[in-house]
């Protein structure tokens, strides 16, 4: 009777040992007798042959990588210290276990090499202005490199470019001379379009004498009312065109 009980523990020993929970988020790849098996199992609770079966769990979640710092020589020779993040997820277990030996590194690996390559192509101001083309394009590179593993790169982003104190002086001068030379640019249309408009007036009052008059008249209102102390003097415009006559003949 003893001998039969001992049987009966070692067996539901044996049964609960061959049990594994799988979460939500994770599959299980069995791997029997070294042949892994069509399908990855879970979620929920799995029954793996022990010692036959070998189970692998990987989890399908959004992970995020951070991408170290990386000295890089721009196409215009100009060195910067880049870091990046990227995000990744497993969509084939099988693929993400049999096809590389830890795709976590291999993909940090992958990401570091890949954002030498692709801002080394380019100049410092591309690499300034067109985040978004660089994101989308180390995005594309990394999910096609990543497919045959089985994992799909959601997302890859430019966090930080540092660049030294000496070229950050540089560009701060480039930038206030590129604004001066702005204001320098609006205020020269600005006088252009104004002779423009005061030729234009001057033909129109050439047409009708009288409104010169009116405009001499207006002067004289607004310099009363800012000087009343002034003493104004008008002398018709007929008088002075008489007496440079005079003068001529």
């Amino acid at each position: 009777m003893t001998t039969v009980w001992v049987i009966f523990g070692v067996v539901v020993f044996y049964i609960l040992s061959c049990l594994r929970v799988i979460n939500e988020y994770e599959r299980a790849v069995i791997f029997r007798l070294g042949r892994v098996l069509s399908e990855p199992k879970g979620p929920g609770l799995i029954f793996v042959l022990w010692p036959i079966d070998r189970a692998v769990k990987v989890s399908l979640q959004i992970v995020t990588l951070d991408v170290p710092p990386q000295d890089i020589i721009t196409k215009d020779n100009v060195s910067a210290k880049i870091n990046a993040v990227a995000y990744f997820r497993v969509m084939d277990p099988i693929k993400a276990t049999v096809e590389v030996q830890n795709y976590f590194f291999a993909i940090s690996q992958m990401a570091q090499t890949t954002l030498r390559s692709v801002i080394g192509e380019m100049e410092l101001d591309d690499l300034l202005s067109q985040r978004e083309k660089i994101n989308s394009l180390l995005k594309t590179i990394l999910d096609k490199q990543t497919d045959p593993w089985g994992i799909k790169v959601t997302n890859v982003e430019v966090k930080h470019v540092d660049l030294s104190e000496e070229l950050r002086r540089a560009m701060a001068r480039q930038a206030e001379a590129e604004r001066e030379r702005r204001g320098k640019i609006i205020a020269a249309e600005g006088e252009y379009q104004a002779a423009e408009k005061i030729c234009a007036a001057a033909a129109k009052m050439q047409q009708e004498p009288m409104s010169l008059q009116l405009r001499y008249l207006q002067t004289l209102v607004e310099i009363g009312a800012e000087n009343n102390t002034t003493t104004l003097f008008p002398i018709p415009i007929d008088i002075l065109k008489a007496a440079a006559k005079l003068a001529d003949s």
